[in-house]
């Protein structure tokens, strides 16, 4: 077996656990006596299983201070540890990994791993056992580094531990907290049970109340939220009405994060639509129940069809329509919508007009789930590439967008982002205000 990877990775981590550890020393040695004098013991002590399932103790500076981490660098001049792995497992944890996963175990674990980078940034949506294999398939000192900074930009967003309540607020508009697998699940739920669930194999080619908010089996608009949702939803009263009463918001982008991060508390993950797309693609053929996409250029809808059906044999797309239609043809569009059976009816038109539409047609529409899903369409279609992992894994998605889109993107993140973060600055000095 050829060694020379793993000498040149181990090269590796110890000249930057030791350029780290000179450094970062009189912070360690701060930390070392906080842990000491709050603690009376330098070091918390975690019974972990390594390389080759090998037991080892991992080392965290004692006490709930930031820099508990800092005491694993010892870990990794010992050996026991590497700058980037997957993320050391109790012996429980180990008991509880599938055989095909065990190639996590042919490497060190990491201090930062993966699965970690990712959740920083809410954007952990794949098993962390799929993040761990194509690490380790892919693992070289440039693999190494590129997440150990992917990590620390990461850590930067994301904070330390904060609550994570089940709804946020957000200039009167309830976001629900949740996770990308319970958002799928949710959409499954309704769109599964409903007598056209899995009525049409073939794909079609031709031509404001709280009703919005019903349960399962009745109607329910679902709506995705980032900063430039909110900056509309902000002066926008219509839109804003939308929002509350519709059946679920979800947050969507990095700057939602950092709101809440400014507010105290914690997103539970990133829930966007882009991401969802293919895992409710996925879980749809799984489950039977069918897709309509209304939206975007003429061609592009096709497109999408194509490639998801291709990537997801089984999957129904019960029609498809583009959004350049007048109002004299809505009636015959939303009675082609009614007539496919779809479960879930995605609606690309772009903010707010997507969701006004929505409202406004709320009692002709059949499909249990309705959602607005902007550009989406762009991705799928493969006419708007998506932004590289790396870019989304340290929540820099928006820079890609504005690269791409340059002069209709400018407005929305140059000035939104920064006009967004001072409204939920303000928002926040006045719920202090509130409680004080």
């Amino acid at each position: 077996m050829n060694r020379s990877p793993d000498r040149a990775l181990r090269t590796f981590d110890l000249a930057l656990t030791l350029t780290w550890l000179i450094l970062l020393a009189p912070f360690w040695l701060v930390r070392a006596l906080l842990a000491l004098i709050g603690a009376g013991r330098l070091f918390d002590h975690a019974h972990v299983l390594g390389r080759n399932r090998r037991p080892f103790v991992r080392l965290t500076f004692a006490g709930p201070l930031p820099g508990r981490e800092l005491a694993a660098l010892f870990n990794i001049l010992r050996g026991d540890m590497a700058i980037a792995g997957p993320r050391p497992l109790t012996v429980a944890e180990a008991a509880a990994v599938p055989a095909e996963a065990n190639i996590r175990f042919s490497v060190p674990p990491g201090l930062f791993s993966p699965y970690q980078v990712q959740q920083r940034t809410g954007i952990a949506h794949d098993p962390e056992s799929e993040l761990d294999r194509r690490f380790v398939e892919n693992r070289s000192v440039r693999a190494s580094w590129g997440l150990s900074a992917r990590a620390l930009v990461a850590g930067l967003l994301g904070g330390g531990e904060r609550p994570v309540p089940p709804l946020l607020d957000f200039f009167g508009v309830p976001i629900v907290n949740t996770t990308m697998d319970e958002a799928v699940d949710w959409i499954a739920a309704r769109a599964s049970n409903h007598p056209g669930a899995a009525r049409h194999p073939s794909l079609s080619k031709e031509g404001n109340t709280s009703d919005l908010a019903l349960g399962a089996g009745e109607k329910a608009l679902l709506a995705f939220v980032n900063p430039d949702c909110l900056n509309i939803a902000y002066t926008h009263d219509r839109y804003r009405a939308v929002l509350r009463q519709a059946a679920r918001v979800l947050p969507d982008g990095i700057g939602v994060k950092i709101g809440c991060r400014m507010r105290g508390v914690g997103l539970a993950a990133n829930v966007n639509g882009t991401d969802l797309f293919p895992r409710l693609c996925e879980r749809a053929a799984r489950d039977g129940f069918s897709l309509f996409l209304l939206g975007a250029r003429p061609g592009i809808a096709e497109l999408v069809a194509e490639n998801m059906q291709a990537r997801y044999p089984g999957l129904m797309i019960a029609g498809i329509q583009h959004g350049y239609f007048g109002p004299d043809e809505e009636d015959a569009i939303i009675a082609r919508i009614n007539a496919s059976g779809a479960g879930v009816l995605l609606v690309a038109f772009g903010v707010p007009r997507q969701e006004l539409w929505l409202a406004d047609h709320h009692d002709a529409l059949t499909p249990p789930v309705r959602m607005g899903v902007g550009g989406l369409f762009d991705f799928y279609s493969g006419r708007i590439p998506r932004a590289p992992l790396w870019l989304r894994e340290i929540g820099l998605e928006w820079v890609w967008r504005l690269i791409q889109e340059p002069g209709r993107m400018w407005r929305r993140y140059i000035l939104g982002n920064p006009l967004f973060l001072y409204r939920v600055w303000k928002q926040a000095r006045q719920e202090a205000k509130a409680h004080e």
